[in-house]
């Protein structure tokens, strides 16, 4: 009987955890943010403390460097990309107003469709209506929240709670990784170190690597458009880096953007050319330089398995399934290449004796 309670426990405990999760969404948010941050954080103020500088002061470095990169970053971007969004919305009802009266008609006569199947008067009449204050996303968000006292304190709470959380999660990392580390059942020591070292390694290359590289094609896409001439060139380029999330889906969803763009803007075939040549220079640094250089060959999530993962987690329990989606599902395949392992290894595989 208590042989078959502890085989039950940590089965109750997954449940147990899920239910809390689902439970408690409303408010993880800045405390997973929070411990991403401290994560990342680690290794440098590991590297810093073995330099001689206490943990505190290691911490006060990493946290202030972050701070200050993010600081920059924030005053640098968003002001552009407002001006950009502007932009967009501006052009938007002239672009449907070309594609309705220019390419669906078209479409219409080879296709032999009726007049009714492809309009888009309605799709036009709104964003018409509605593109100064799509175009006005920072003011009209703080117009919102304005109306909401509660909803103004618990942006703030949650801005606030982040760094705090961060911090103080990044200064007691280890002693927390040791504490947790001597609570395990000594007879599964060996095998739970062995898999949480595999999971820091995919962790590890997917959220830092992977980070890093959707950066560095966001500057590149950016920067190539903007010397094509595309008005929208920083916008264009900040969605296909962070698309490249998922192996080639950023440059699938920028180069489409960014040609139906350029086509729009200059009305001639050779800017796509260019733009065609930006996304593929991009690519080819991604899969020559960017990717074995920062992520390596450790990760082994296939792009289908990221898709559903963040999908599934945005599903099951909103943005914090998003957050936790890529984590768990490395976990999870981590697990089950160690249940294949012991599956190989088993008397259930090997070969019958009187074969």
């Amino acid at each position: 009987m208590m042989a078959d309670l502890r085989r039950l426990l940590p089965i109750a405990l997954v449940v147990l955890g899920l239910v809390l999760i689902h439970s408690l969404q409303p408010i993880l948010s800045p405390f997973l943010v929070g411990a991403l941050l401290a994560y990342l954080g680690d290794p440098a103020a590991d590297r810093l403390e073995a330099w001689g500088l206490s943990r505190t002061v290691s911490v006060c470095v990493v946290f202030t460097g972050f701070s200050l990169l993010l600081l920059a970053a924030l005053l640098i971007t968003i002001p552009m990309v407002g001006r950009q969004i502007d932009t967009l919305m501006t052009k938007l009802p002239i672009w449907i107003d070309i594609i309705q009266h220019q390419a669906l008609p078209w479409l219409q006569q080879q296709l032999s469709l009726p007049e009714q199947s492809l309009q888009m008067t309605s799709l036009k009449t709104a964003v018409t209506e509605h593109w100064q204050t799509a175009g006005g996303l920072v003011s009209e968000l703080g117009r919102h929240l304005a109306g909401s006292s509660m909803a103004i304190v618990a942006v703030v709470a949650n801005l606030v709670l982040i760094p705090v959380v961060s911090f103080y999660l990044l200064r007691d990392w280890d002693v927390m990784i040791d504490k947790i580390h001597d609570l395990l059942p000594r007879k599964w020591e060996g095998v739970v170190v062995e898999l949480t070292r595999e999971c820091d390694e995919i962790l590890g290359a997917f959220v830092k690597g992977q980070l890093l590289v959707m950066l560095a094609l966001g500057i590149i896409y950016s920067i190539g458009l903007k010397i094509v001439g595309l008005e929208l060139a920083l916008l264009l380029g900040l969605i296909a880096g962070l698309a490249s999330i998922v192996p080639y889906l950023g440059f699938i969803v920028g180069i489409a953007a960014a040609s139906i763009a350029a086509y729009f803007q200059f009305y001639e075939w050779m800017p796509l050319v260019w733009v065609a040549v930006v996304f593929g220079i991009g690519q080819v640094l991604e899969s020559v330089v960017l990717t074995p250089l920062l992520v390596g060959d450790r990760i082994g999530l296939h792009p289908v398995a990221v898709i559903f993962a963040v999908m599934a987690g945005g599903q099951l329990a909103g943005f914090v399934g998003v957050l936790l989606a890529l984590p768990v599902a490395a976990v999870i395949m981590v697990w089950l290449r160690y249940l294949h392992r012991s599956y190989k290894n088993s008397e259930l595989y090997a070969p019958s004796q009187d074969a």
